[in-house]
């Protein structure tokens, strides 16, 4: 191939690969950080956080109480950052959704108690199905909340190394009781934190993130 061609080729080559590079650096710098915006409207219910792992490096879910109690402490935090942007006042909080089971002992389930254990599995993922009892379980929840179609399931809080102290990392899930689909199925990580009320915090201000801005 001649010099002068050789030079030609070369310079189209660059030119392409500058102009996907700007494509890509557009993509990254404007991703869709709410996909979950368009329910931000609807009325969901947002269950109790299903468990959370001990045995993290600095003793955080044991100086809380346990796993219980460290649950109990993310639950407020997931509602103090979904009040912070407006979606408390139209969606069930688990504090009024135990309210609701307290009157309705004889048929609703403990929200507590929920069967999330299918749930858990590294095999469930976005627009998977889940069966009995958890089905059965979250129909007559929001059948008891009057306008609500989905909910919310913080379903296992995990702790992990980062720099400055440890990160929240939050499976949870968004489903669709009316069809038992998992409408999603994900992690949410929190910032790096130097406590545990931090890292609470953080967590529950990115699941946030994911129906409507700060």
């Amino acid at each position: 191939m001649p010099r002068n061609l050789r030079i030609g080729a070369g310079a189209l080559l660059l030119v392409a690969l500058a102009s996907c590079a700007r494509g890509a650096k557009s993509t990254e710098a404007s991703p869709d950080a709410r996909p979950f915006g368009a329910y931000a409207t609807q009325r969901v219910v947002v269950v109790p956080t299903g468990s959370v792992r001990g045995g993290d490096s600095l003793g955080w879910v044991q100086g809380m109480g346990g796993n219980r109690a460290s649950a109990r402490h993310l639950d407020s935090a997931i509602a103090r950052a979904l009040d912070d942007r407006g979606l408390a006042q139209r969606w069930v909080m688990p504090d009024a959704l135990v309210r609701t089971f307290e009157r309705n002992r004889s048929y609703a389930a403990d929200p507590h108690l929920l069967a999330m254990d299918p749930l858990r599995a590294p095999a469930f993922v976005s627009g998977g199905k889940y069966g009995e009892p958890l089905s059965s379980q979250l129909r007559t929840m929001i059948a008891l909340e009057a306008d609500a179609r989905y909910v919310l399931l913080p379903i296992e809080l995990r702790f992990e190394k980062a720099t400055g102290g440890l990160r929240g990392v939050l499976r949870a899930a968004f489903v669709d009781p009316r069809t038992a689909e998992a409408r999603w199925v994900g992690e949410v990580k929190g910032d790096a934190a130097a406590t545990a009320a931090s890292a609470f915090a953080s967590v529950g201000q990115r699941l946030a993130d994911l129906f409507s801005a700060p």
